[in-house]
């Protein structure tokens, strides 16, 4: 099984890569942090001898980069599990938000899965299969205070999700549009999480897995995780 998942090298997307790893899967990693990849990469081998880890270190917010990312992959097979993760949260409000932040967000938040699940799909047509994963938030499905720009982002990348799944469903590849609450990453900064007010990353690498055991027939377009307290 060949699971490509970007920015994997913390967070969200460590978590996935942790949970498809024990499922002795050929992984494609990326970020664009190639030490702090590494790292990740070597934890992966040493804990889960049986998978076997392919890494790049890619800005894929950048088009060129995250087609040749896309190509690089293809060298291994075409992917059974594209993982479209990479993401980033940069507070502020519309009105008073820093120049270039809307070019920012939908550049790291959307043309980056835009221009990598490109750069892929024409592959998994051919072989009449796959499943797509894109990490949207409930910020994609309704406004947060100081959401801003990257609230703007996540509305869009939830739109792409919705259009890729119609497109895609003649050819039989799946896309689940995942949607997660508060998670305990690094976006938190030093958030105290010692009563488990928010969530834990493995929650959501959880459900990305269950959902691609799924029997061919079946698909779940929507992944919805909050903090059992609710939003904060």
């Amino acid at each position: 099984m060949n699971v490509i998942i970007t920015g994997a090298s913390k967070g969200i997307g460590k978590a996935i890569a942790s949970i498809f790893a024990a499922e002795n899967a050929t992984l494609f990693l990326c970020s664009r942090n190639e030490a702090q990849l590494k790292q990740t990469a070597d934890e992966l081998t040493i804990t889960h001898p049986g998978c076997t880890i392919h890494y790049k270190a890619v800005d894929v917010s950048h088009k060129d980069e995250a087609k040749a990312f896309a190509s690089w992959c293809l060298q291994f097979g075409v992917p059974n599990i594209l993982v479209n993760n990479a993401g980033q949260y940069i507070p502020g409000s519309i009105y008073n938000e820093d120049e270039g932040n809307l070019e920012k967000m939908i550049s790291i938040n959307l043309y980056s899965v835009y221009h990598v699940t490109k750069g892929l799909v024409e592959k998994m047509i051919a072989a009449k299969q796959g499943h797509i994963f894109n990490i949207c938030s409930t910020a994609s499905l309704h406004a947060y205070t100081n959401g801003g720009s990257y609230g703007i982002s996540k509305f869009a990348l939830m739109g792409f999700s919705k259009n890729l799944r119609e497109e895609l469903k003649p050819f039989n590849i799946k896309v689940t549009a995942v949607y997660p609450g508060a998670v305990m990453t690094d976006s938190w900064g030093d958030f105290d999480n010692s009563n488990n007010r928010i969530m834990e990353a493995e929650d959501v690498a959880k459900m990305i897995l269950a959902c691609s055991k799924l029997s061919a027939q079946a698909v779940i377009e929507d992944i919805i995780l909050r903090p059992q307290l609710g939003d904060l």
